[in-house]
């Protein structure tokens, strides 16, 4: 531990700039993960504990389609589509079997899925660490704001990160489709009896959860390391911002991913050991003081 040097990071303009924005573009990976999970859970009522594995499938299919295509704006878009399809697909032949079932069946579903994509991973792409490298279209000096050092990149991946944000909360706001799924989140029984086909409402949110995951794991790509199981790691975070936020609350889910975000960023300067620990302690704290989750609410909600 070295709380020295984080009284001497927030001391400094320059520090905190940099910091800031690493803990951002966290925050921002989070939120879409996070995002997709929540949803699910707020419309279905199941935890998708397989979530972690679309974000690994997003960022193999967009490193395939980068090189294929050479243009990133295509990779995502392949990442988001392709993750999108195989959890449609995944929801109608397994998860739709086991929505009534006990916790420990849809778990059990869930991480057979997991073990096979690891397995399919390393089939298709490999056993070994891959890198789609930054973009050409990034390779430029970063920004220098207050002293701090901001990677262009960096400012893509937030902006891109808020805009999907910001659509997202205009369609479950204001579109008759958001009006939809959040009467199916609140009362499946009159949705279905009003001749709406909740089947389908289910089957589409979660190829949008699967997709957004997709996408969060294209967006990663260029700055993580890709590996079989990476999904892992992503997906206890995803979970411990889902709890803060409050199960089935997307805004919910958008303030824990900042707030995970900027923990693990400036964790790592004062408490490097300990940043998980961290999470945990800040989620236990928030748990007490709000069993719900900072904004989460009593029962589902979307």
């Amino acid at each position: 531990m070295n709380p020295t040097a984080l009284l001497e990071c927030v001391s400094s303009m320059s520090c905190i700039v940099t910091q800031l924005s690493t803990g951002l573009i966290v925050g921002a990976l989070l939120f879409l993960v996070a995002a997709g999970l929540t949803l699910i859970f707020g419309v279905l009522g199941i935890v998708n504990f397989a979530h972690g594995s679309f974000y690994m499938l997003g960022a193999y299919l967009a490193l395939t389609a980068y090189r294929m295509s050479g243009s990133f704006v295509i990779a995502i878009l392949a990442a988001g589509l392709g993750v999108g399809l195989f959890g449609l697909i995944f929801e109608r032949f397994f998860m739709r079997r086991v929505y009534n079932a006990d916790v420990l069946m849809q778990l059990l579903v869930c991480y057979a899925l997991v073990l096979m994509m690891d397995d399919v991973v390393k089939i298709v792409w490999g056993a070994e660490f891959q890198s789609m490298g930054m973009p050409d279209a990034f390779q430029a000096p970063p920004l220098f704001i207050l002293g701090g050092i901001v990677p262009l990149f960096y400012v893509y991946l937030i902006g891109a990160a808020a805009l999907i944000a910001l659509v997202l909360w205009v369609i479950l706001n204001h579109t008759l489709m958001g009006k939809i799924v959040r009467a199916a989140a609140q009362n499946p029984t009159m949705t279905s009896a009003l001749g709406l086909n909740t089947s389908l409402i289910y089957a589409g949110v979660f190829a949008f959860g699967g997709a957004l995951a997709g996408m969060a794991g294209g967006l990663a790509a260029p700055v993580r390391s890709m590996s079989p199981g990476m999904g892992f790691s992503i997906l206890i975070e995803s979970f411990i911002v889902t709890v803060i936020g409050g199960m089935g609350s997307v805004s919910g889910a958008l303030v824990g991913a900042l707030l995970i975000g900027l923990i693990r960023a400036f964790g790592t300067i004062g408490f490097p050991l300990f940043v998980e620990g961290l999470m945990f302690i800040a989620m236990g704290l928030i748990l007490i003081l709000r069993p719900n989750g900072l904004l989460g609410k009593e029962g589902r909600t979307a």
